[in-house]
């Protein structure tokens, strides 16, 4: 059977140059990056060369750069840590409806627990976070904000630099969550203006496990993971050598094609769009396309369960989803669809386009004769 893998924003598969330039630390180079012995400083050479090449990326200092095991965790080490040196005084939190869950359970886990407040500011029908609402959102007590910079279900791009312009003229300190933004956008914290981002490597074509979190220098944060004095003592555990390396290898890839495979995918998600247009009726977008991430395409088939698109189109050997992964087992109507207040039966039909490397124009058209089989079909036995 023909395979379409058209679920990057889930996962991406690591690239060959990323696999070539881990084999080494997995056997070779072994040891602890914190000991004494040339054999550790093998790793830790290893270790500080790929942390260099991360911030001169994303042009920050290199002591900046945080290692985590993911996204998940850079987004709980700094709203987290920024909120438990508050604990006596609590305050006020800012954060989107949108955003994925590794930052509303966070906030939500603050509030419950701990006593905090927050806003959840809604975003348009297209999925955009407006400045002005942020802006109105703000309290006398509001001490952190965390708006994404791209939204994993719709693309959607958010004007990140103006938010947090706006955050520190009021003293507040703006997280973004960019796990969706690398490779698919030129991120420099720099230019954001941001005081903290989190990455995670399996979504910009490096390995699972790892990520990082960039930490504006004088940014105070309490740890969350105690033990031996490992990332300046922010975060402790020893390191995954091969992770980091792999993360710094695809990091700089993602980087040096950037544009090229920019246009590329702008292309192919164009064409996917106009040729499911042009052949099923009933057929809606969400997000805006001018505003929104190349690879990434939310479409509403009115009169089907997106569950039912998935599993047909499985069996043709394609891969998508029906929202962000992390929720594809839920039979909930996405809460990002939910927030831009997307008509219910319409959300109920959604499904998520995310292309990649390996896409390419027959996979398109493949997807589209499918679909263009497979939607008419399930309309007819639908209870919707």
């Amino acid at each position: 059977m023909r395979r379409v893998y058209l679920d990057h924003n889930a996962t991406t598969p690591m690239r060959k140059e990323v696999i070539d330039e881990m084999l080494p630390y997995f056997d070779r180079i072994y040891a602890n990056p914190e000991t004494l012995h040339s054999f550790g400083q093998e790793a830790a050479e290893a270790l500080s060369a790929a942390r260099r090449k991360v911030a001169k990326l994303i042009n920050c200092a290199s002591n900046e750069v945080y290692f985590t095991s993911g996204g998940s965790e850079a987004n709980n080490m700094f709203i987290k840590g920024v909120a438990f040196r508050r604990l006596d005084k609590k305050g006020h939190i800012i954060t989107s409806a949108i955003e994925h869950s590794a930052v509303l359970s966070v906030v939500r886990f603050l509030v419950d627990e701990f006593g905090f407040e927050a806003t959840y500011i809604e975003p348009d029908r297209n999925g955009i976070i407006s400045p002005t609402e942020f802006e109105k959102a703000i309290k006398h007590d509001s001490f952190i904000a965390s708006i994404m910079y791209v939204n994993n279900e719709v693309g959607t791009i958010q004007p990140i630099e103006e938010m947090a312009k706006i955050a520190h003229e009021h003293n507040i300190l703006f997280h973004s969550d960019t796990v969706q933004a690398f490779g698919k956008l030129p991120v420099d914290v720099g230019k954001l203006g941001v005081d903290a981002a989190s990455a995670s490597a399996h979504k910009f074509y490096g390995p699972k496990g790892v990520g990082f979190l960039y930490l504006r220098n004088g940014t105070r944060i309490t740890p969350l993971i105690h033990g031996g004095g490992h990332e300046r003592s922010r975060r402790a555990g020893t390191h995954n050598v091969p992770g980091i390396v792999g993360l710094a290898k695809a990091l700089e890839l993602g980087y040096a094609e950037l544009e090229d495979e920019e246009k590329r995918l702008r292309r192919l998600s164009n064409l996917l769009v106009d040729k499911i247009t042009d052949r099923i009726p009933d057929v809606y977008l969400n997000g805006d396309r001018e505003k929104a991430v190349a690879n990434t395409v939310s479409l509403s088939f009115r009169g089907v369960e997106g569950e039912s698109v998935l599993l047909a189109l499985d069996m043709k050997g394609i891969a998508v989803t029906t929202g962000s992964a992390c929720a594809s087992k839920s039979l909930k109507i996405s809460h990002v669809l939910k927030a831009m207040k997307t008509e219910p039966i319409l959300a109920a039909g959604t499904i998520r386009f995310s292309l990649g490397h390996q896409t390419t124009e027959d996979d398109i058209n493949y997807t589209v004769d499918a679909l263009a089989e497979i939607i008419p079909r399930l309309r007819k036995i639908s209870a919707l």
